[in-house]
């Protein structure tokens, strides 16, 4: 499962995310979960969220739908509890670490 693919997300709550991207490594394509960021659909922000396009909340546009990357919901996932593959964020693979980056390192200046 490589890297930056987006699945779908079978969960409860797919109506507002309906969209994971996989942030783990393929180092360790051995293990059975996978570490995921929820894309959230940019539709569903509060108005005037100051989240979508900034460093740690880059918004995407994945097959005609506007998503925004939501690094603070990272979860880990049982590889067969993800949907399908509907695309790859590989091209904008730096984007998301850049974003993976401002949670873990610089979020306390």
């Amino acid at each position: 499962m490589p890297q930056y693919d987006v699945h779908l997300n079978p969960g409860p709550m797919r109506d507002t995310v309906p969209m994971v991207v996989v942030v783990q490594s393929s180092l360790f394509d051995g293990y059975r979960r996978r570490v995921v960021v929820p894309l959230v659909l940019a539709s569903r922000l509060p108005a005037g969220a100051k989240l979508a396009g900034s460093r740690m909340n880059p918004t995407f546009m994945i097959n005609g739908v506007s998503v925004v990357l939501h690094p603070l919901d990272m979860v880990s996932v049982a590889q067969n509890q993800l949907g399908p593959c509907v695309g790859s964020l590989a091209d904008q693979g730096q984007t998301v670490a850049d974003a993976l980056d401002e949670l873990l390192t610089r979020s306390w200046g």
